[in-house]
């Protein structure tokens, strides 16, 4: 069927329509679609569905689709625009291009070519002309910005080397243009919802990476000798000595964009070719979810609001940095946020506003730290005290001490898995006794990728693959198997893409969690010895299920990848 019948038969066009676009071609020497388009009888991205129908090949909403600055490297804007394509991912040993004209011979050649150079298959899209329109302008947005102001930076580089006199270097560094370079740079990782932004000095150039839903990603490659410019810039931002390069230095600055409020928690490190430095980038417009948004489900759900209800002890979660803890426990605050308590919390930095709670942001440049902030919390009569991370053994201690003395604590730990958090409170110098005498309940997360919901498929699994899952579950109790696929595993599931999931680069992610209760016999096996394997042997024999036991539960039951889940817990055995 054609482009036109197809057209008329979704009711698109009319009979009439259809005849008037047709002579028109006919008179201008135009094809129907070009009459089509220049008259504006169809919305470009409806007529680019059904195009992708005519020619075979999948559509794709470019401007709602997560782009990947760094798939486009090494390509000429002015090749894109001649062959009319965007290169916006690479995926599991594919490049991803979205083409105006798959069917145009030339450009399929151009394409496979620089798919082949990275090692690569294409995987053709089609989408609209006016997407890839504006997708290139974009990207050439960007890096023309960039590239006008790098052009300035030199010349103004080259104008300093002649000059008599030195400048104040601050107010250097505040007028060049290399400014401009960093207002992109933090502009495009605030559209992109980028986590963090790392700049990184080579041996060659300066790297701009953006971490975007957990996952590094190259965006700009800049001439290094920008490189002492940028960090200066960055350190102004953030208050920090511009002249020490010797030592690392941590400092955060505000912005406001698009009507949001973003902090940029700022750490500076020397490397071998010169400062590196990384901004971690907050919202503080968003609310935390709820614990069915963050993945908090059935028995593990249950398990956990069980331990909020106490009033006194210690609720401690572990996790790496950038696994959801610090939203976990926001989310708990909120349940707990009531006009009879008093909830006091220490932060660094402060993630959200909670209204009633009373909320501190240490500094440590001035002495308050969380040691010295929890002594003066304890004094402030509080009910719920939140400790945004346990990193010393004075911290640990008052927290355990705020414990037994009839406040409940919530509080972060960098560990490996939930037993772990035992281990390292005795490493830090806890005395057994201690621990199990406060700690309620030590928990561990994760953030995996999330399946779409409106195109997830099933996968059959082969008899290796089930025995394979059947193994990794075995000793889950059947109370947190609440479907038939969970107890006896007979499918997986991928999402392939859809317009919901914006083909399949904005399925976000969801936590899977452990949880370890410190029970009457996890107390007497700390209290004779806290050893890690006997530890673990108590929390299986108690029937406590492992975060990738979890993982593999809602891989399961169809919500999150199973790929991610295998991944991001490669440790658990």
């Amino acid at each position: 069927m054609t482009l036109e019948e197809l057209l008329v038969q979704r009711g698109l066009l009319s009979a009439e329509q259809l005849t008037h676009v047709r002579r028109r071609a006919e008179t201008e020497k135009l094809s129907v679609e070009e009459v089509i388009r220049n008259e504006r009888l169809v919305f470009p991205e409806v007529l680019a569905q059904v195009r992708s129908e005519v020619a075979g090949v999948p559509y794709i909403d470019l401007l709602n689709t997560k782009r990947v600055p760094e798939a486009m490297r090494d390509i000429s804007r002015q090749a894109a625009a001649t062959y009319r394509f965007f290169v916006f991912d690479e995926r599991a040993g594919h490049l991803l291009v979205a083409m105006e004209h798959p069917d145009d011979f030339q450009a399929l050649q151009a394409v496979t070519f620089i798919a082949k150079k990275r090692g690569l298959e294409p995987e053709i899209y089609l989408s609209s002309k006016e997407a890839i329109d504006q997708v290139l302008g974009m990207t050439a947005e960007l890096h023309a910005e960039i590239g006008g102001a790098l052009k300035e930076f030199s010349r103004e580089l080259e104008e300093a080397k002649t000059a008599s006199q030195e400048n104040d270097i601050e107010k250097s560094i505040e007028e060049a243009p290399v400014s401009k370079v960093v207002a992109v740079m933090i502009r495009h990782a605030i559209e992109g919802a980028a986590s963090d932004i790392h700049v990184e000095p080579t041996e060659k150039e300066l790297r701009i990476r953006y971490r975007v839903d957990g996952k590094l990603h190259t965006s700009l490659l800049l001439p290094l000798k920008v490189h002492a410019a940028v960090i200066s810039r960055v350190k102004i931002l953030a208050n920090l000595k511009i002249d020490e390069a010797r030592l690392p230095q941590d400092g955060r600055f505000s912005t406001v964009a698009d009507g949001r409020s973003f902090d940029f928690r700022v750490s500076s490190m020397p490397t071998a070719f010169g400062e590196k430095i990384v901004l971690r980038i907050l919202d503080k417009s968003g609310t935390a979810p709820s614990f069915d948004e963050l993945g908090l489900w059935g028995k593990q759900q249950e398990i956990y609001k069980k331990y909020l209800k106490i009033p006194h002890g210690i609720i401690m979660i572990s996790g790496p940095t950038g696994s959801g803890k610090s939203t976990t426990l926001f989310t708990s605050l909120t349940i707990l946020n009531n006009v009879d308590v008093n909830i006091v919390t220490l932060e660094d930095p402060i993630e959200y506003e909670v209204t009633g709670v009373n909320q501190t942001q240490v500094r440590p440049d001035i002495g308050l730290t969380f040691a010295s902030g929890l002594r003066s919390i304890l004094r402030q009569d509080p009910d719920i005290i939140m400790v945004g991370e346990i990193r010393d053994r004075d911290t640990a201690e008052l927290a355990i001490h705020a414990a037994l003395t009839g406040h409940l604590v919530l509080t972060t730990i960098h560990t490996n898995d939930a037993v772990g958090v035992i281990p390292r409170l005795v490493d830090m110098g806890i005395d057994p006794f201690l621990i199990t005498a406060s700690v309620r309940l030590a928990m561990s997360q994760r953030l995996v990728t999330k399946l779409c919901q409106k195109c997830k498929r099933e996968i059959p699994l082969s008899e290796a693959m089930q025995r394979k899952l059947e193994k990794e579950l075995a000793g889950v109790p059947d109370e947190y198997k609440t479907e038939a696929n969970q107890k006896t595993p007979r499918v997986l599931y991928e999402s392939p893409g859809c317009p919901a999931c914006q083909e399949g680069n904005a399925l976000g992610r969801l936590a899977i969690f452990e949880m370890i209760p410190v029970s009457k016999l996890m107390r007497d096996t700390i209290n004779e010895s806290a050893e890690y394997d006997t530890l673990v042997s108590v929390a299986r024999r108690e029937g406590n299920i492992t975060i990738r036991q979890e993982g593999l539960l809602k891989a399961l039951a169809g919500q999150v990848q199973y790929e991610d889940v295998m991944r991001v817990t490669a440790a658990e055995q």
